[in-house]
């Protein structure tokens, strides 16, 4: 499906946007679906991929669960 680049604009819809379709009255509707927490994969998370709580239990001496 191909969304006028005017309408895109004025939408701020751009590469990446997630759309949900519903069909209300006759019509084909697309709202833009916003993620419930956008950082909420990134929270305590570093680069490679390790979690700050493992790090700190690495370096504490904790032994691994």
């Amino acid at each position: 499906m191909t969304i006028p680049k005017e309408l895109r604009d004025r939408l701020g819809i751009e590469p990446g946007t997630r759309l949900q379709f519903e069909a209300e009255r006759g019509r084909l509707v697309a709202r833009k679906v916003q993620p419930t927490d956008p950082f909420a994969k990134w929270a305590g998370a570093f680069a490679d991929g390790t979690r700050s709580d493992d790090l700190l239990a690495s370096l504490r001496g904790e032994p691994e669960p």
